[in-house]
């Protein structure tokens, strides 16, 4: 018995390393072309797993689309009975070039914490490089809110009380949707109330590419100074500019430097921004937000003041 269970028990490693194998050159082509790697879970596996950790009576819109191509699309997240409350639009990172608005930690958490306090949360896709780059992302992401802002009453939200959120690259795109918000009311959005961007290295876009820099930047900005300075926050900035809470880890030493420049020229223009550094890592960042902590608390205030 104990030796058929043994032969059992290899033969099972056997398949599941030539399974490996198999899955290994799909990946490495996958990613070659620009691909986006879904998680290994059915739709409906992780829609009911996202689910469970929602309040009860929670109402889960998928795929809304905000245009014609199927990367434009974005999830709401609504409390039972909403009606009249904030909207926080969530942007997911990746670099620019991979991501999704259903990413393990980014939308289910926040809409764990905040829709029992009485808001409404959207997760926005967008289309990514190679098929498109940061300015037009940019575009995409104006146009999702003003298509949430236009229906956001469907599903209990306020549109006059929007605020913007992204980690990471998404940071950096909710962060020059800040600095320049005619972007947006040129999309046809209200002027969102405020931003919160959850640890982005890219604020000052030119002052990045011309230091030592990782190459997903290379891929990201390109070769030309004028594109450069077309998608840096800190060159956007205006007094027109909305109100930011910067958060940055302060395990990485340029983040939180480039949270600092453009607070420092936020304030010469009589913008208020805020910089709050934390002893995260990166993805703690994003994946510890909605956990019970200062962290947490800190931005629910923020957005709370935003939203007032």
């Amino acid at each position: 018995m104990a030796r058929e269970l043994n032969e059992t028990f290899a033969m099972g490693v056997r398949l599941a390393c030539s399974a490996l194998l198999l899955c290994l050159p799909l990946l490495a082509c996958a990613q070659s072309r620009g691909e986006r790697l879904r998680p290994l879970l059915g739709p409906h596996q992780a829609d009911a797993a996202q689910i469970q950790s929602l309040p009860a009576g929670a109402r889960v819109l998928r795929d809304v689309a905000y245009g014609t191509d199927p990367a434009q699309r974005y999830d709401v997240y609504a409390p039972a009975n909403a009606r009249g409350l904030p909207i926080i639009a969530i942007v997911h990172g990746g670099g620019w070039r991979y991501g999704d608005k259903d990413n393990p930690g980014l939308a289910t958490p926040k809409a764990a914490y905040w829709l029992p306090r009485g808001y409404v949360l959207v997760s926005i896709n967008y289309r990514m490089l190679p098929d498109a780059d940061p300015a037009l992302q940019a575009r995409d992401v104006a146009a999702a809110i003003a298509h949430l802002q236009r229906h956001g009453n469907e599903w209990g939200g306020d549109p006059a009380r929007t605020v913007l959120m992204g980690h990471s690259a998404g940071a950096h795109l909710v962060a020059l949707l800040g600095a320049r918000p005619s972007a947006l009311t040129e999309a046809g959005a209200r002027r969102p109330r405020a931003v919160v961007a959850l640890d982005s290295a890219a604020m000052n876009v030119e002052q990045v590419m011309q230091a030592r820099h990782l190459p997903l930047y290379d891929r990201a900005f390109g070769e030309d100074p004028t594109a450069w300075v077309a998608v840096s926050p800190w060159h956007a900035l205006s007094p027109a500019s909305l109100p930011m809470l910067l958060v940055c880890s302060s395990q990485r030493q340029d983040s939180c430097a480039q949270a600092r420049g453009l607070a420092e020229r936020a304030r010469d223009l009589h913008v208020p921004v805020q910089v709050l550094p934390e002893d995260l890592s990166h993805m703690q960042i994003n994946r510890e937000l909605g956990a019970p902590s200062d962290y947490t608390s800190a931005v629910d205030r923020f957005i709370a003041e935003a939203v007032r």
